[in-house]
């Protein structure tokens, strides 16, 4: 009877001491939450009034430096990595601090100038358009490319035992487009069609410049449009849209051939934010002229966006391409939002 109590009073004991471990800890980790909840706090804070607290320094200083975007792509690190080298430059040639950012699309570069989170960016044409009609963005400068070109083309392709030599002659036919918002796989192309008064018999979009070669080289379409650049004048080399599938196809170069080319298609711009001060943008044009000469300059930009170069620009330069936007009705902010 007396082990029989005993173990009672040790159970009861064991039963206390776990109901007294339980509140404890339920003390503690209370407390933690509380400090974990005012520190979340207080960091919300402090990023929500930080901007606040930079707004009346200089732009161009180390507590506002400028905000220069670079175009978003799938090797983001190295274009940050290099585009950090032009930041360091611009700094010692300049005196203004600056601060690089690649967002993961152009729609983000576009809405960025509307809330002055851009000063300075590197896009693609069509966004630019967006971002001039939007918040008054202007073009500066216009990026060039291999050989110092300022241009590019499209281009319509054709399998080389079709018999199809000529732009005239894809009345009726089946062509493939890259997309609705491509300047060189459909804005250009169509515009092309229609000024030689050739009405396709079906548009199939392929959404890539390599899909719409393969379906040519393949014979699943009588034609395609893509992008067209000039041949190395040096080596020779072709490097139009059909290199992007030469791995796969070796011999596309032989099956697949060139019948017509577009008007030409101006470069991507180097843009500013609306109200900018004409002295910050006249350094930096200038710095990325001369950066453009340097040897890591040549490296930094190559790996940034394929630059080798850059020449002055204004927004008048791009009126060809808003008013085909316009003519095909294409939505331009409805696109870039799609292509997040």
């Amino acid at each position: 009877m007396m082990e029989f109590s005993r173990c009672s009073f040790v159970g009861r004991k064991n039963t206390s001491l776990r109901w007294f471990d339980r509140r404890t800890v339920f003390h503690i980790n209370m407390r933690i939450a509380r400090y974990y909840i005012a520190a979340t706090l207080l960091i919300i804070v402090w990023l929500t009034f930080r901007p606040l607290l930079h707004q009346d320094a200089e732009l161009g200083t180390e507590e506002n430096p400028v905000q220069l975007m670079l175009t978003p792509s799938t090797d983001a690190p190295a274009i940050i990595r290099d585009g950090q080298v032009l930041a360091d430059y611009l700094l010692r040639t300049t005196g203004l601090h600056v601060k690089v950012t690649v967002p993961t699309n152009y729609i983000v570069i576009v809405e960025a100038f509307g809330t002055k989170r851009a000063d300075v960016a590197i896009m693609n044409t069509f966004a630019y358009l967006l971002a001039h009609k939007k918040y008054g963005a202007n073009a500066v400068l216009r990026v060039a490319r291999r050989y110092g070109e300022l241009s590019y083309r499209g281009e319509f392709i054709v399998p080389a035992s079709s018999g199809i030599d000529r732009i005239e002659q894809l009345e009726g036919k089946t062509i493939a487009f890259v997309d609705p918002s491509s300047t060189s796989g459909y804005i250009y192309p169509m515009e092309m069609l229609k000024k030689l008064k050739v009405t396709p018999k079906r548009q199939v979009f392929a959404n890539g410049h390599n899909q719409v070669v393969t379906k040519v080289y393949l014979g699943d379409v009588d034609a395609g449009a893509v992008f067209y650049s000039r041949p190395d004048t040096v080596t020779g080399e072709q490097l139009d849209a059909r290199t992007k599938v030469k791995t796969e196809y070796p011999d596309v170069f032989e099956k697949v051939k060139i019948i017509g080319l577009t008007d030409e298609i101006p470069n991507d711009p180097v843009v500013v934010r609306n109200g900018l001060e004409p002295e910050i943008t006249e350094k930096l044009v200038n710095a990325l002229y001369e950066f453009a000469q340097t040897e890591n300059g040549r490296s930094a930009l190559m790996t940034i966006a394929s630059i080798e170069g850059f020449k002055r620009a204004t927004d008048q330069e791009y009126d060809d391409m808003r008013a085909l936007v316009a003519r095909y009705g294409i939505d331009v902010e409805k696109t870039l939002r799609k292509k997040k």
